[in-house]
């Protein structure tokens, strides 16, 4: 069966943004069948609808379904695995500038508040989601405005995950200039084996 992969992306994203169209390519020319679907008003990201949006995408999930998810994107596959019922076990997720915390920075952002709280106020059940995939992979930046790197901590001790911290990348955003990120491509092929 072919594998399948989501790239997710974040608040403000798009499919053509950044390195997205770049891993895409990687991917498929190595055989993935990949989905980069442009996420419901990006510029207002709704919890329930990006969620349930990410579910209709997917349809049946397994063990050849991956994940790659950028920030807000990553705060989406999290909830979507937390409420796979019945259970499911996916191939992995590489989740970029994820987070359970934020910098006060959010703070300049006019309406980040309407739209991050409901994100941020609802636990995640690390637990459950953890025993929900194979793998899991998380890059971070020493340098992110937005993530701060207790974040590392947080993905290390409650998910499990390897924790990657690169230097310079900023939010891994296009915004930020990052249009390759050979990382994140790393990260899925070593799922493989």
């Amino acid at each position: 069966m072919q594998k399948r992969v989501f790239i997710i992306h974040g608040w403000g994203g798009f499919p053509e943004e950044g390195w997205f169209p770049w891993l895409r390519k990687e991917l498929v020319d190595r055989g993935f069948l990949v989905t980069v679907p442009p996420m419901p008003d990006a510029s207002h990201p709704n919890k329930e609808q990006w969620i349930s949006f990410l579910a209709e995408q997917v349809g049946h999930c397994d063990g050849d379904t991956y994940f790659i998810g950028h920030s807000l994107g990553c705060q989406t596959i999290l909830r979507y695995l937390q409420r796979q019922l019945p259970p499911v076990k996916v191939g992995g997720a590489v989740l970029v500038a994820g987070f359970e915390t934020v910098t006060g920075r959010i703070d300049q952002v006019e309406g980040a508040h309407e739209v991050l709280d409901p994100w941020l106020t609802e636990d995640i059940h690390w637990e459950m989601i953890r025993g929900r995939s194979r793998k899991f992979v998380a890059i971070f930046s020493d340098n992110d405005r937005w993530v701060p790197l207790s974040n590392v901590k947080i993905f290390d001790e409650k998910l499990g995950a390897e924790t990657i911290v690169l230097h310079d990348k900023k939010h891994f955003s296009g915004d930020d200039g990052i249009t390759v990120l050979p990382e994140v491509l790393d990260a899925l092929i070593a799922m493989q084996s």
